[in-house]
């Protein structure tokens, strides 16, 4: 059977599916490793607001409060850690899709090969049954004079 002409093309085309698939896995990682830390600021937060602890003086007052609002412009800060990692994870997805589709496309091209390239092969093999058969059914020319001299 006859090679597929664009098979090196095919394995780059994979390849860059691959390396795309590897991105957009990682832009995914970033994403769930900000909810995550997001998810235990916000823990801290809720857990220092629910805590019975009873101020006495207005450093300890100032300090609590001060706190807070680290930990919420903390929040804020992986909040927009977040929209970026998730506008990466767009950009992997859509590249992800293009190189699949450019991959989909030479599969098509190959397995379209494949089929005429069996074809083919299916056909000279008939061809060359369809020539044995018709050879053994001939008489040959030996016993067609053998049978003129007698």
């Amino acid at each position: 059977m006859k090679q597929f002409s664009l098979a090196g093309l095919l394995r780059v085309r994979h390849a860059q599916q691959q390396k795309a698939l590897a991105e957009l896995s990682e832009a995914n990682r970033r994403i769930r490793d900000v909810a995550e830390r997001r998810a235990r600021v916000e823990r801290t937060l809720v857990d220092a607001a629910g805590s019975k602890s009873i101020v006495t003086d207005a450093a300890t007052l100032i300090a609590v409060a001060a706190a807070r609002a680290s930990t919420r412009s903390m929040i804020a800060e992986l909040d927009a850690v977040a929209d970026a990692h998730r506008i990466e994870a767009a950009e992997a997805q859509s590249e992800f899709n293009g190189a699949r589709a450019r991959s989909i496309a030479l599969e098509k091209l190959e397995e379209r090969h494949n089929a005429l390239a069996l074809a083919e092969e299916l056909r000279d093999e008939q061809l060359a049954l369809d020539e044995i058969a018709s050879n053994n059914h001939r008489p040959s020319q030996f016993t067609a004079r053998e049978g003129e001299q007698s």
